[in-house]
């Protein structure tokens, strides 16, 4: 079964071949260190008299120590158990332990009672922290701690170690990978902020935007925005300043005494976005920063050959002029004029073929969608669902709609289980496949199991971001194909699991860190994989739940309690004081006393 592969998954044979060798050297490596080992002890010796330095001695010694604590514990364990046997009449353990013991007979219950009743006291304690760090950071505090200081002291493996990665170049590749899939990338679809996220806020006192994703838009537009020689024009000087300001008010006004000066183009983008509380005004502005932006764009065109500060600025010309088109696309899209925003879209990606970083095609998508012309998205993705670029779940989800489009209104799970699939359904059901592994997050949505948001400004590949994104403008689009939500219901649990990766890389990690910070505070993220509980919140757990029944019953029922609590010590020593008595019937009594005598 031929299925369309992503563009991150062309190195993966090779990839899991490393993988697999890297594990062979792994064994390799391991069944080389034991069989070394016996005689590292020996050749300790000979580098020491040999004349090899006393830092190689330490180090020979040191990894003997740590060898034979790995590896010999159990050992050095029954030792020690057998010096406290052997030296049990000169230190006294027999009177000590029957003083204790009388002294344990002398408790009253409430003593017993108040001690299990602390100590469920502690752990719910430790319980309540490790929940709230695991709910905060993803993992145990305790574990944390334990592979982070206490490994190293008990002769860990230190991953930063030369030699370790050398061991692990097989899996740099998937390292990499993660890294590239968690980068943060601009919205293609956002949404105005005078004209929609401020009137949000009016209306529910919500924040809809953080301030990491503002910041990331702060930066865009100082990139998309500002040239070096901007400080030779006043307003353009003005307006460098002012996309750096971080109150909107100060940016607002930056951009009327900008105006003041000249037909700025940049200032006219700023209010659109930020000052005209509606559709319709932002329209008007960015129609007046089209006059002036091709303006601009006409004479830095001419003289972009002159040297490296004309191409400067005849670059941030185009860059603006593109992204007021491409709004202005997007205002008449949102004013119910759909075919027209459709061909101004189509003029823009032909006018300028190569400035794919907007990705204009996914507002052509969701134009041509809410056109229901599906030839024409079938084209569209044709060209942009291809394997050397990169996949949105736009791309995705649109080429599964489409496919599902063609078996939905017929499509029954129970008389494809009698009959099996037909061509079409499998086909509808890989694309269904292909877009839930690309993000798992977009079926909650689609499926309204989970409230949708404001879309934010900037998304995550993969993440719960672009899920939001992309089901905020598409969700009509398959309401309106019938049957197509009850195809994905049908399947909305393959493929599992996805963390493995089939068409594409395995399920980044770093997405759930990303999205808290892109999406606000009152909004519940979705996590893929679910995390499972560490193994010291169960523990915990279970121990406070434990000591709380114990405290419990021994408040109500002590002379019960005692009863059992002999009968349980007694049980759990017998087996030691069994082999206690073996080993003394085996061994002569001479051997015993010489070795008391000690």
């Amino acid at each position: 079964m031929n299925h369309p592969r992503n563009n991150t998954a062309r190195g993966r044979g090779s990839r899991e071949q490393g993988r697999r060798w890297s594990g062979w050297a792994r064994l390799l490596g391991l069944s080389l260190s034991l069989s070394l080992a016996r005689p590292a002890c020996e050749k300790m010796a000979e580098a020491g008299g040999g004349g090899g330095g006393g830092a190689g001695f330490l180090e020979q010694l040191k990894s003997c120590v740590v060898w034979s604590w790995t590896y010999l514990w159990s050992l050095w364990f029954f030792l020690m158990l057998f010096l406290v046997y052997v030296l049990r009449v000169p230190l006294k353990i027999n009177d000590n332990l029957s003083t204790v013991s009388m002294f344990l007979n002398t408790l009253t219950p409430k003593f017993y009672v108040a001690l299990t009743g602390t100590s469920s006291l502690i752990s719910g304690l430790i319980l309540i922290f490790e929940w709230w760090y695991f709910r905060k950071y993803g993992t145990s505090f305790i574990e944390q701690v334990s592979v982070s200081h206490l490994r190293p002291l008990l002769g860990g493996v230190d991953n930063s170690s030369p030699n370790n990665s050398n061991t692990s170049n097989g899996d740099s590749d998937a390292n990499r990978q993660s890294v590239s899939e968690c980068k943060v990338w601009r919205n293609p679809l956002n949404l105005f902020r005078g004209a929609e996220y401020n009137r949000y806020t009016w209306v529910t006192g919500r924040e809809p935007l953080t301030y990491y994703d503002m910041n990331l838009s702060a930066q865009d537009h100082q990139t998309f925005f500002t040239c070096d020689t901007d400080h030779l024009r006043p307003a353009d000087a003005i307006m460098q300043k002012a996309w750096r300001e971080r109150n909107p008010q100060a940016r607002i006004s930056a951009a009327h005494e900008a105006l003041e000066l000249n037909e700025c183009a940049t200032a006219y983008i700023l209010l659109a976005e930020e000052e005209a509380t509606t559709i319709v005004e932002a329209e008007k502005l960015f129609k007046q920063a089209l006059k002036a932006g091709e303006g601009c764009y006409r004479r830095s065109q001419q003289l972009q050959h002159h040297g490296a500060q004309y191409e400067a600025q005849h670059r941030r010309d185009t860059n603006v002029l593109v992204y007021i088109k491409r709004r202005l696309a997007m205002c008449t899209r949102k004013l119910g004029r759909t075919r027209e925003a459709v061909k101004m879209m189509r003029d823009l990606m032909k006018e300028f073929p190569l400035l794919s970083m907007f990705n204009i095609h996914e507002n052509l998508l969701e134009a041509l969608l809410e056109l229901q012309a599906y030839a024409d998205v079938q084209a569209v993705l044709a060209k942009y669902d291809d394997i050397s670029l990169p996949k949105s779940a736009t791309i995705c989800y649109t080429a599964a709609l489409l496919k599902a489009r063609a078996v939905s209104d017929k499509f029954s799970p129970e008389a494809a289980s009698r009959r099996g699939l037909s061509t079409a359904e499998m086909n509808a059901v890989e694309a269904i496949h292909r877009a839930v592994e690309f993000n798992p997050h977009v079926p909650k949505y689609l499926l309204e199991m989970k409230s949708l948001i404001l879309p934010p400004e900037h998304i995550l590949k993969r993440g719960d971001s672009e899920a939001i994104a992309y089901a905020f403008f598409h969700l009509q689009h398959w309401k309106r194909v019938e049957g197509a939500l009850n195809l994905l219901h049908s399947f909305r649990m393959i493929p599992y699991p996805l963390e493995k990766g089939h068409l594409f890389y395995p399920y980044p990690i770093c997405t759930e860190t990303a999205d808290r910070e892109l999406l606000p505070s009152f909004h519940e993220v979705s996590v893929y994989p679910k995390k499972e509980l560490p193994f010291f919140i169960l523990f915990t757990a279970g121990l406070c739940s434990f000591t709380a029944m114990l405290a419990l019953l021994t408040h109500q029922f002590p002379e019960l309690m005692g009863v059992f609590a002999k009968a349980f010590l007694s049980t759990l020593f017998a087996p030691l004081n069994f082999v206690m008595e073996k080993v003394e019937s085996i061994l002569p009594s001479s051997l015993w006393h010489q070795l008391t005598r000690i």
